[in-house]
């Protein structure tokens, strides 16, 4: 786990130090189409890490007023400073999509994207889309979640890993859950993790992991589940990428 955790953080480093690499420019398009939709196909809503691309590409869709695909309009990408799209602009395919691979910043926040695409009359029509970069406290507490907590917070199953949450009779709160996790100060946060359910009148069933990680550990977990709660947690300033 410390292994794949240093190789992250020195592949962050080395991302903070081409912070004056150019971005791709947008090439000249001629689009033979144009739509009354952009929608998203996949990619929004990731958890990555700064400086570093998402794992998934984001693919964005141009639909025409019955909802049919449209080929060959114009679709552009952008986003707050230091934010680069691979393409940065591009025509819809036969589908109607286009992808672009996203890098995000050197900051730990949220990163608002924004897709556009021209309808027939110039209006530009936008798709937001939310991305979170990770900084290297909120990456530690990451790889914790993964060694430690995944099993009992996530429902989902992998090929890797079984969930244990249907075995529990109380069920976990999964770690993006925001509209639970939210109302629960910090305070409240890294004690239930310290000291598991009864310290705050909640189910044994959540151990207490006092004894096991240390108190800069519990710390960069409450910091992690922070960053990925959604809707996004809020007191104390939520940190949006600024342009």
């Amino acid at each position: 786990m410390k292994r794949s955790l240093v190789a992250i953080c020195a592949l962050m480093l080395v991302a903070g130090g081409c912070s004056r690499e150019s971005k791709p420019q947008p090439v000249s398009l001629q689009p033979t189409a144009s739509g009354t939709a952009i929608v998203e196909s996949s990619g929004g809503k990731q958890i990555g890490y700064i400086g570093m691309p998402l794992d998934q590409p984001v693919v964005v869709q141009v639909n025409g007023a019955s909802g049919s695909a449209v080929a060959g309009a114009a679709v552009y990408f952008s986003g707050p400073a230091g934010v680069t799209f691979t393409p940065v602009s591009g025509l819809t395919d036969s589908s109607g999509q286009v992808t672009s691979t996203v890098s995000l910043g050197q900051q730990a926040a949220r990163y608002k994207i924004v897709a556009s695409t021209p309808d027939a009359s110039g209006k530009k029509l936008e798709l937001p889309l939310d991305e979170i970069a990770l900084g290297y406290q909120q990456t530690l507490g990451a790889q914790l979640n993964g060694q430690y907590c995944i099993r009992c917070h996530d429902p989902e199953s992998t090929p890797l890993r079984v969930s244990n949450m249907d075995n529990l009779s109380a069920k976990p709160h999964p770690f993006t859950e925001g509209d639970a996790l939210n109302k629960m100060s910090d305070a409240d946060l890294i004690a239930i993790i310290s000291h598991g359910g009864p310290a705050l009148n909640k189910s044994a069933e959540m151990p207490p992991w006092g004894y096991t990680l240390s108190k800069s550990d519990i710390a960069a977990l409450a910091s992690y589940i922070r960053a990925v709660a959604d809707p996004p947690y809020e007191s104390g300033g939520l940190v949006y990428a600024q342009k």
